[in-house]
């Protein structure tokens, strides 16, 4: 299993404070049973360039593996993205594909937590249908109170989906995100863990959760979904 969205790289935003901090958590998802973690610290255009972006994420990255040591190879593996927040002229900002996760064209997209419009929901489409990047929309349990036509316009997009462990955890919504889940609508699944205190590494928990539902099996088929779409949206130069 893949977890597709986290925040563990020490010292960059308001995820993991620590370098120790950073290798408890991918103790975390060792012991979860997780192959794959992407490594999504928040891009804002409005306080970052993607090339200072880059320096300060791939820093933090060599700090960490220098700590690890051999300790690195017994984790699971990494992938270095970016959870992009969503700003106007989004569809035409030309840094977009080095903020795409590493050695894919696939973008983690923070939509607004404002009232959408559907100019919004026209420039994700652009992105999808022009310029050669499959936005992935971040924790889609979060805009579930989006007005309902707009959000229901937002999942007809040619886009792919992921939703936080809490979606299958929290009381009154796990119904929900199952079905969703059975029915295709999500592909990705994270943790969205910022630390092991209020935002923990939880996606082993919410994996036990959905195998309860939909068995062992289903758990297996996304697995293997998760990394058809990587290797289908995997750059030529990435080898």
């Amino acid at each position: 299993m893949i977890d597709f969205h986290s925040h563990f790289l020490p010292g960059i935003d308001d995820g993991s404070d620590s370098i120790s901090t950073s290798l408890a958590m991918l103790d975390a998802w060792k012991f979860q049973g997780i192959e794959m973690v992407c490594a999504t610290p928040h891009f804002y255009a409005t306080h970052n360039t993607p090339e200072r972006f880059l320096y300060k994420r791939n820093t933090a990255f060599e700090l960490l593996k220098e700590e690890a040591g051999e300790r690195l190879s017994s984790f699971p593996a990494i992938r270095l993205g970016a959870e992009v927040r969503f700003f106007d002229g989004i569809s035409r900002f030309d840094g977009l594909n080095e903020l795409c996760l590493e050695g894919t064209d696939l973008l983690l997209l923070e939509m607004p937590f404002r009232p959408w419009t559907s100019r919004m929901i026209d420039e994700v489409g652009i992105i999808a249908s022009s310029t050669g990047i499959m936005p992935v929309a971040a924790h889609i349990e979060r805009y579930m109170d989006q007005p309902r036509h707009l959000f229901k316009e937002f999942l007809k997009l040619n886009i792919l989906i992921q939703s936080n462990a809490e979606f299958f955890l929290e009381p009154g919504f796990t119904r929900k995100g199952i079905k969703m889940l059975k029915k295709g609508t999500i592909t990705f699944l994270g943790s969205d863990a910022h630390n092991n205190g209020h935002r923990p590494v939880n996606i082993g928990p919410a994996l036990d959760v959905i195998s309860r539902s939909l068995g062992d099996g289903f758990i297996t088929e996304l697995t293997e979904r998760q990394y058809d779409i990587l290797d289908q949206f995997t750059t030529d130069d990435f080898f």
